[in-house]
């Protein structure tokens, strides 16, 4: 059907996103005009021409078409920063499935009536013979302020504003009054919120060795021959993949050109920063959740006006409006993190491909574990596939045990510390040499269940167990629902109901017991919860303040400790227990990441890999370090049962606050997803709808989850099937109900 009327924003302003203006479409441009256009349209009473973007096409208009008024005309592309962001925009919209003003403001930066810094100076205006006759002329009148004032202007030209008024004690009616006389003028220089607080000093550049200097070759050439491409790198833990994106990035700023550098969580920010600081200065800035509002505007606006060359940060990071962007790194591309889990639900790595080819920009992907995605698409052509297998941080890998809990418990050992590793904590104790110990849970215990009957408990709202906390407290983690611990379980009565205890709190509390002269940290989401805090436990620890640090999937992903001789994995199976196809390859990359950590310095390293399941081909390749081995087997699961990255798969959620109608409209909509099966095709290659069913927490905040998959191996026809899903939920749900859709999830749901 033709398309009449477009929804368009005339501010992209954040605060402005939610207030669209509806004008018609001339007939010329209805066949032409598309969501993320810049066109020029009458605005105000005075019909200005303004100029706007296009966020939504419709048939039918909103208004009265009496009053609608009419697109002046496209305006034609060019290379602002406003128009690649609002194009990206328009990209985020149609791939992952989301309104056009939500992936506005996922892109653009945040302005939310953010007020600029300003330096304020009070500069005499008044020569020399003229302020010693006013001054005079204030004695004489006894006005005390003004003369002070005056006393020290002429004494030193320019004065700061807030030396003025406090230290001075002068008020600003009395600046005000003098700066009417033109005796004096106020100066104000804007300044800028910067969060780096760093000393500087110079890093020196490293000899490259051959692996590395054929990488760094390749991707400039390609760059400067107009071949700008995707290249992953598959580097074992320490073989210098952060010196292979220094070289780059600095080679390209020679050229020009920007650099955005990916990491995939907040606590590496800070390690991450220290390194190119030291080596690009006062060029390099952050932007991360942590930082303020002010912090994060003022960072957009110092890369929009060529003030820094290099931004670090997480997936959102990538959104940073610098002008000429060159180079896109992303390090440890393998990790769950770099996809957004609210709409648009994008993933990093793909929105990078295509900030980069709309720059013209190199994009390199860096990890020891690499993702299936990634790999898959390096083996098939379509990445630069490089390895580097020589570790170059000092020391080589570690050697790796990997311990059968069921046996330590046949033998009666109960304590969450096998006998060996007990022994190796002891003895690097003795030696000062420090200790890593991984667990990949949050929290002091886990979830309360009754041995007797096998009940749970729950949070009322959410379907979720609830978590034993310190002061005898039951809490939900995600509607924050509190209920008192229970002694006998409300099920059966039976006095046998107790909490998993398998926290890194709890593990803390045991080495203390175990190791009482020992200083440890302990390194978790309750732990790092205040803005400094990742940097303050990092620094001590890189400092020697403390002999073990504790800690959960963050502190096993890119940090170098060099005096780190031990690493110890705890229970390394309880993600291969999590209800989702990619369990084993995460499991399999921490616990690479993991082992990675010992021995990087001049000292050798071990690690000891505790689990329930010794044989499963995720520990077993991970303790040998054997990445293409895991591949060959992770691969054939994934063709066989046909998940990505063999085959796309789409997420439908649907949420209800009532859970019959909820129930009702996934299965319409899953019926509306089945049509779109060929039946004519390969049944091994047939689209499939898999559902609908209950998610699988199926209540949160008191609302009704379900959830529906459709696999296919191309993507375009399960974008076709989003937006035909996307359409029958505008006429099918109410206020009441919601739909979601996320491609390649890498949650369960």
């Amino acid at each position: 059907m033709e398309k009449l009327y477009a929804d368009v924003i005339i501010d992209i302003s954040h605060e402005k996103l939610d207030r669209p203006f509806q004008y018609r479409i001339p007939e010329e441009m209805r066949s032409i005009l598309e969501e993320g256009q810049c066109v020029s349209v009458p605005f105000g009473s005075g019909n200005r021409l303004r100029k706007g973007y296009v966020v939504a096409v419709k048939d039918t208009p909103d208004w009265d078409v009496e009053k609608i008024k009419e697109i002046a005309g496209i305006v034609p592309q060019g290379v602002s920063i406003e128009e690649n962001q609002i194009r990206l925009a328009a990209f985020l919209k149609k791939n992952y499935g989301s309104t056009m003003i939500q992936a506005m403001k996922t892109v653009l930066p945040a302005r939310q009536s953010v007020r600029p810094l300003e330096n304020r100076s009070i500069k005499l205006l008044a020569d020399e013979v003229q302020g010693r006759e006013l001054l005079e002329t204030c004695r004489k009148k006894h006005q005390p302020a003004r003369a002070r004032l005056l006393e020290e202007l002429l004494r030193f030209q320019s004065l700061p504003y807030p030396l003025v008024t406090g230290k001075l004690h002068i008020s600003p009616s009395t600046i005000k009054a003098l700066e009417k006389q033109g005796v004096l003028a106020v100066e104000k220089e804007s300044r800028y919120r910067n969060p780096v607080r760093l000393q500087a000093h110079r890093d020196e550049r490293k000899t490259l060795s051959g692996e590395q200097a054929r990488i760094v070759d390749t991707v400039l050439k390609d760059f400067d021959d107009g071949r700008t491409g995707v290249y992953l790198i598959h580097g074992i833990t320490g073989s210098g993949k952060t010196e292979v994106y220094m070289r780059l990035i600095e080679e390209i700023l020679r050229r020009g050109r920007q650099a955005i550098v990916l990491i995939p969580e907040i606590a590496l920010t800070y390690q991450t920063l220290v390194r190119f600081y030291s080596r690009f200065g006062e060029q390099v800035s952050v932007l991360n959740s942590s930082l303020s509002l002010g912090e994060k505007y003022d960072q957009c606006q110092r890369a929009r006006k060529g003030e820094i060359q290099i931004i670090i940060g997480p997936r959102s990071a990538l959104f940073t409006p610098f002008p000429h962007i060159g180079l896109i790194v992303m390090d440890e591309e393998h990790e769950s993190s770099y996809k957004s889990e609210s709409s648009p639900k994008y993933h990093a790595r793909e929105t990078a491909q295509e900030i980069a080819r709309m720059h013209g920009a190199s994009l390199v992907l860096g990890s020891a574990t690499p993702s299936l995605e990634s790999y898959y698409r390096a083996r098939k052509g379509e990445y630069r596939l490089f390895t580097l297998k020589q570790r170059l941080t000092g020391g080589s890998l570690p050697d790796v045990s990997v311990v059968d809990l069921r046996e330590e418990l046949r033998q009666g050992n109960h304590s969450v510390f096998s006998r060996k590793l007990q022994g190796l904590i002891e003895d690097r104790l003795q030696k000062k040499q420090q200790i890593m110990l991984f667990l990949n849970r949050r929290g002091y215990a886990g979830f309360i269940s009754c041995r007797a009957c096998g009940h749970v408990m729950k949070c009322p709202n959410c379907d979720v167990a609830l978590s034993e906390h310190k002061g005898g407290r039951l809490i939900c983690h995600y509607c924050g629902h509190v209920e008192p611990a229970v002694r006998t379980c409300p099920q059966c009565g039976s006095g046998y109901i107790s909490g998993f205890r398998a926290g890194t709190q709890q593990i803390e509390d045991r080495l203390k017991e175990l190791y009482p002269e020992a200083v440890v940290l302990r390194m978790d989401a309750d732990t790092t919860r205040n803005k400094d805090s990742y940097e303050r436990i990092l620094s001590a620890f890189a400092a020697g303040e403390a002999d073990i640090l504790i800690g959960t999937q963050m502190i096993v992903k890119g940090h170098d400790f060099p005096n780190v001789t031990l690493v110890g994995v705890l229970a390394a199976d309880l993600s291969l227990s999590a209800g989702d196809y990619r369990a084993g390859e995460r499991t399999f990359a921490l616990l690479t990441q993991a082992v990675g950590r010992a021995g990087r310095g001049n000292l050798p390293g071990e690690a000891v890999i505790q689990t329930y399941q010794p044989e499963h081909y995720s520990v077993t390749h991970a303790a040998a370090q054997d990445y293409e081995g895991f591949y060959e087997e992770e691969i054939l699961y994934r063709e066989l049962l046909r998940y990505p990255p063999v085959c796309h798969m789409m997420a439908v959620q649907i949420f209800a606050a009532e859970e019959a109608r909820g129930a009702e409209l996934a299965g319409e909509l899953a019926a509306l997803a089945g049509d779109y099966a060929d039946m004519a095709e390969d049944l091994t290659k047939r689209l499939l709808v898999i559902g609908p069913a209950p998610a699988a927490i199926g209540k949160l905040y008191n609302i009704f989850r379900f959830v529906f998959y459709v696999k296919y191996e191309k993507y375009d026809k399960l974008v076709e099937i989003k937006d035909a899903l996307e359409e029958k939920a505008a006429v099918l749900f109410s206020s009441k109900e919601t739909l979601q859709i996320d491609f390649n999830p890498v949650n369960a749901f």
